[in-house]
């Protein structure tokens, strides 16, 4: 059979779907006119009629793919061995990307209209298009007459580009087929599907080879890996052997790469390359073990309590901070007193950042509804993001995961929200009685349920209502409603749920007023100390740390290195701490790696963990005088309080997450910040008293 690349994508749009999508989401999609989606749609349907399908039209809800499943399996094995297809514009240009990042030597323009089979001249505009794609991965396209084209730029860069066209046009069912080697159980035959093409940017001999030993290694992990994060990290590594074997190396970043050795993912990656280098007998480069620990340190992200107390992680929570800070100044909330939020972004925001640094991209199948569900807030985190960090692009995918958390932390803000619903069926009898029973069952933010007929809605005021379902379609009130079965289905239940999220977005939103600092029972101590001995690991940590902590006499020294001297050996005479010359030295080169003082303070955070230290501590130690140091922000800043944070490294969880705490507490807000710069010890003891209570009320409840 013969079908148009439209065509086809329409039809494994509709194969993929299994709720309804709209005229506009399918030409959206194909970046053509509703006008034309028609026109396809008709084709596609004489196709659908020999495998016995048929295109259901839902007014007001869009269109669905109906039939047996085993038929639909039938045609889209059909689709994927159609031996010749012409392909979507944006597939053709992600085909022209492939070969040209592939390619040592120039390439004639008229060879690769040749293997697309179309015009010189819409190859020419094809390139146009990917100019702006190119600049983001920091990538020339040389054109010139006689020479032909060429992609010039960084190694690095070229396998981001590869990396992004896979994660684009190939789906993660695609490359574990692919790995058993046996596509659908059915065939061995290669075809020309986009799929095929940009998966032959690889040697798939090699997958299923590293497909086990990434099986072998991984278990190793104290998580498990989604298939996202485990496709993505085959992928990467056949490609990098791909790459290698052609001589082209990568270069990672030497100051990252040593700060990464310290982790157990980074541990891991030696082993998998050590492995693989036994098995295709090649030398993998150390910088290689650098781009596998940022695969698996990025699926660790949903299993982490994202500790602020690790290297660098500071300076990540001063630009948390200020994405707080701007998105509660354009909300007028106040978003700091969900405490959880800070935690969670610098457990987002430290892999990320450098991920988007080195083009690694990431795939979030979740962005289009994310930014169709929260429109005003994706929009203001993009600017949130442009603003706090300049110079680096966050893509639509990375943007929407920031705004989960900052939306998670909004309608926590509404969790008592009360929602009224009316529910339409033909009769206002019998099915709507039916739907608005179950809907009240279902949904406990939904207090009151009315039913009407429809002859009954023109009369109603609907402005009254939350939420409009129907088990009848409405004409004139499209995407106003919802359309549903009397039985209320799961999908159902989903688009009512996302319906509901909307709604509370928009409440908290629009319902401008800060939101009143939580309030918990008055401090009793002798009941704060009986929580603390129950609390047992929170109660020892916070004790600790609590008893230890110091406001030390101010010193004379000018000096950084005799500065942190000074302090280490007051920790040392309390046997806080072993080699006091070893901790100094890794305290400086964690600051050589980045800024630890807090802009707009004379406060510097000088914190590690290291097998230096017995017991975890905080401390303060003034000086007498200013120290120029390097601030979380770039720019320079004077130091009259050093701050020392220690742990160590086999610390347990629960005095990670008091010193993750504490540290939070320092640049929180304002008056935080001028507290800490007192150096009064009573009324900053007092103040992580009060702190710490809160902390553990919270922990017990």
């Amino acid at each position: 059979m013969y079908i148009s690349g439209r065509e086809r994508k329409i039809i494994e749009t509709l194969l993929a779907q299994t709720d309804a999508i709209t005229i506009r989401q399918l030409a959206t999609e194909l970046d053509v006119s509703e006008r034309t989606v028609h026109r396809d749609l008709k084709n596609a349907e004489e196709i659908l009629h020999d495998y016995e399908l048929a295109i259901e039209k839902r007014s007001g809800v869009g269109i669905q793919l109906v039939g047996e499943s085993e038929k639909k399996q039938q045609l889209k094995l059909a689709i994927f061995h159609v031996e010749h297809t012409d392909y979507t514009p944006l597939e053709r240009q992600a085909l022209i990307l492939s070969t040209l990042l592939e390619a040592k030597e120039p390439i004639k323009l008229y060879a690769l209209a040749d293997d697309l089979t179309v015009t010189i001249a819409t190859v020419s505009n094809d390139l146009d298009g990917l100019e702006n794609l190119l600049a983001k991965y920091k990538l020339n396209l040389v054109r010139k007459r006689g020479y032909g084209v060429k992609i010039e730029g960084a190694e690095s860069n070229k396998r981001s580009a590869i990396s992004y066209l896979i994660s684009k046009h190939v789906s993660e069912s695609d490359v574990i087929t692919l790995i058993k080697r046996n596509i659908e159980k059915q065939s061995q035959q290669q075809t020309d599907t986009i799929s095929n093409r940009l998966l032959g940017l690889v040697d798939q001999s090699k997958l299923a080879v590293i497909e086990q030993t990434i099986d072998r290694v991984r278990k190793k992990l104290p998580y498990e890996l989604a298939d996202s994060a485990y496709v993505g990290l085959v992928v990467h590594l056949a490609l990098a052997l791909e790459r290698l074997h052609k001589g082209e190396n990568i270069q990672f970043d030497p100051t990252y790469l040593v700060e990464l050795e310290g982790n157990k993912e980074y541990d891991i990656a030696a082993d998998i390359l050590k492995e693989l280098e036994q098995v295709f007998q090649i030398e993998i480069p150390e910088d290689e073990i650098g781009y596998i620990t940022m695969h698996l340190l990025g699926a660790k992200l949903r299993y982490d309590h994202g500790y602020l107390l690790e290297e660098s992680s500071m300076d990540i929570a001063y630009k948390a901070k200020a994405l707080i800070e701007y998105v509660s100044i354009k909300l007028d909330k106040d978003l700091f007193y969900q405490e959880y939020i800070m935690n969670d972004l610098v457990a987002h925001l430290k892999p990320a950042i450098y991920r988007l640094q080195q083009g690694m991209n990431i795939k979030n199948p979740l962005a289009e509804e994310i930014e169709t569900d929260y429109v005003e807030l994706f929009t203001i985190i993009e600017e949130a993001v442009a603003e706090t960090f300049p110079g680096v692009y966050f893509p639509r995918e990375e943007v929407a995961f920031l705004v989960l958390h900052f939306a998670s932390a909004l309608l926590k803000l509404e969790e008592d929200i009360s929602l009224k619903a009316l529910v339409i069926c033909s009769s206002g009898i019998g099915t709507s009685k039916m739907l608005a029973s179950k809907i009240s069952q279902q949904f406990q933010e939904i207090t009151a349920v009315d039913n009407y007929s429809l002859f009954e809605l023109e009369s109603l005021d609907k402005s009254s209502y939350d939420l409009i379902v129907s088990t009848v379609p409405i004409k004139n009130m499209e995407g106003k409603y919802i359309l549903a079965s009397p039985i209320l289905t799961k999908t159902d239940i989903h688009h009512i749920k996302r319906t509901i999220r909307k709604i509370k977005m928009t409440n908290t939103i629009q319902r401008k007023e800060l939101v009143k600092e939580k309030t918990i029972p008055a401090l009793n101590k002798q009941e704060f100390i009986k929580k603390l001995i129950n609390m047992k690991q929170y109660s020892t940590a916070i004790l600790s740390i609590f008893d230890q902590f110091k406001v030390y006499p101010p010193q004379e020294n000018i000096q950084l290195e005799s500065a942190l001297s000074h302090s280490c050996e007051l920790l040392h005479q309390q046997e806080l701490i072993t080699d006091k010359q070893e901790l100094v030295t890794q305290l400086i080169k964690r600051a050589d790696i980045g800024g630890l003082g807090i802009p707009g303070t004379s406060l510097a955070l000088f914190h590690t963990r290291s097998n230096q230290v017995k017991k975890a501590h905080f401390s303060i130690h003034p000086l007498k005088q200013a120290i120029l140091i390097d601030g979380m922000d770039g720019s320079q800043m004077e130091m009259k309080n050093l701050l020392l944070m220690i742990s160590p490294v086999e610390a347990d969880e629960a005095t990670l997450e008091i010193l993750s705490f504490i540290s939070g507490l320092l640049i929180k807000d304002e008056d935080n910040m001028v507290l800490f710069q007192t150096q009064d010890e009573e009324k900053i003891r007092d103040y992580l008293a009060e702190q710490l209570h809160v902390f553990l009320h919270e922990k017990i409840n």
